[in-house]
């Protein structure tokens, strides 16, 4: 045990330090829009069968913090804890440009599950909520006249960072034999900055121009759940499930600034000449919108595990220091399964592995140049179980996911995105608090 507590201890403190000190957020264009690229909020294990978690508490009798519906909270027995690392490789094309290719990589989730009662259980951590990372760039000929006498470029930049966290604490219980329920009061926290600048590089001395506008935003947002078990056997359940997070209002403070600049001989940006405009520490609201999830799974207990989700987020609701962002509301399918060929024997390792697969499509909120930017996605993974303690008390289990897939389209001039998806997350079930007897 000691060991594996080591191990654990020394991944979180290196993927801790890292995030400390990076800053790696999305690369994609489309983080522009809305509130960046919105994580899944869920633990590899999760991801790894296509993204369903709206009808699964324990995975493979393992205990498993799942956070999109907190009703499965009451299905924690011993305390869980589960880090994980993400890492991203995205490659883009857009018609009549050379493709480029991006990597990010950080800490994935903190998170813990304690036991309340034999029934119930507290879960609390910090995971990423959206992420917001973009630069690029749109060129413009004859200043926009069309005139063949104006040779003249302009050029309009485009660049964005920053990103939501969620830090969450949430408390899942049984009501009756086969019901369970829970909810999470979450903090969603951070910044996120957008700046264009105008730049006309032929004409000297001509003013270029940059508008500079963030928020910063926290608040409080809340979820529930619900799970009902049809149980076929002692070890064969059907899982029906709903979940939802509420559309709640939370706090921005936004600045906006319009200032001009020159640039000097080399082309590097001179010190602003004025502020045309400048308006910071406005408060405002930022609303959240209301998403409603539905799950059904099929579980063997040890054996084999099989579902699907459905999502819908009203993100025509969301805006920004009151501002409607003009989003669309989304939809989104998932679907997964997992199988263990033999969880318990002892001289075949790999039979003791839980083998999981899935496919995710989304329509996403964005509606650009009049195309709906969707997702199409398969996934895979691995449950690799370690050796217990010798007491037999504390269990182990390495999760590893990978997400393959495209995003957006060539057509209308838009950008495609062809990405991989990794987490690597580790799992540890131990009983605390325990009473000792002694003869």
């Amino acid at each position: 045990m000691i060991k594996y507590t080591r191990f654990f201890l020394t991944l979180l403190f290196a993927v801790s330090s890292l995030a400390a000190f990076s800053q790696a957020t999305s690369s994609s264009p489309y983080s522009r829009f809305g509130l960046g690229d919105i994580s899944p909020q869920l633990m590899p294990q999760n991801i790894g069968i296509g993204g369903i978690g709206v009808a699964t508490n324990r995975i493979s009798l393992f205990n498993n913090i799942n956070v999109i519906n907190p009703a499965s909270y009451a299905a924690i027995g011993i305390t869980t804890i589960d880090v994980g690392v993400y890492s991203n490789f995205v490659t883009f094309n857009q018609t009549g440009q050379a493709s480029q290719t991006d990597k990010n990589f950080r800490l994935s989730h903190v998170a813990f599950g304690i036991p309340v009662s034999k029934h119930s259980a507290l879960s609390f951590g910090l995971l990423p909520y959206s992420e917001r990372g973009y630069n690029y760039k749109k060129s413009v000929n004859n200043l926009g006249t069309n005139s063949p006498a104006d040779t003249n470029v302009t050029n309009y930049n485009y660049s964005g960072d920053g990103g939501l966290s969620k830090a969450y604490i949430g408390y899942g219980f049984t009501v009756a034999k086969h019901l369970l329920l829970g909810g999470n009061v979450s903090y969603i926290f951070g910044n996120l900055k957008d700046i264009s600048t105008t730049e006309i590089p032929g004409l000297v001395g001509t003013f270029n121009t940059r508008i500079e506008q963030s928020n910063a935003i926290g608040g409080l947002n809340y979820d529930y759940g619900a799970q009902y078990s049809f149980d076929f056997s002692d070890t064969k359940h059907l899982i029906l499930g709903y979940s939802a997070s509420v559309g709640s209002k939370i706090g921005s403070t936004s600045s906006y600034i319009v200032s001009q600049y020159t640039k000097d001989a080399q082309g590097n940006n001179n010190i602003a000449v004025d502020s045309v405009v400048s308006k910071q520490g406005a408060k405002g609201k930022l609303q959240l919108p209301a998403i409603n999830r539905f799950g059904i799974s099929f579980q063997d207990d040890g054996k084999f595990l099989v579902g699907a989700d459905y999502s819908m987020g009203k993100w025509s609701d969301l805006s920004i220091s009151d501002v409607n962002q003009g989003l669309q509301n989304s939809r989104t399918i998932n679907v997964g399964a997992q199988y263990t060929p033999n969880i318990n024997t002892l001289r075949n390792y790999l039979a003791t592995v839980d083998y999981r697969i899935g496919g995710i499509y989304d329509e996403t909120y964005m509606m650009v140049n009049n195309t709906r930017i969707k997702r199409y996605a398969i996934t895979a993974g691995l449950g690799l179980p370690l050796r217990p303690s010798q007491d037999g008390l504390s269990f182990y289990k390495i999760n590893i996911a990978a997400e393959v897939g495209v995003r957006g389209t060539l057509a209308n001039g838009l950008v495609k995105e062809n990405y991989v998806n990794l987490h690597l997350g580790f799992v540890i079930n131990d009983r605390w608090f325990r009473k000792y007897k002694f003869d």
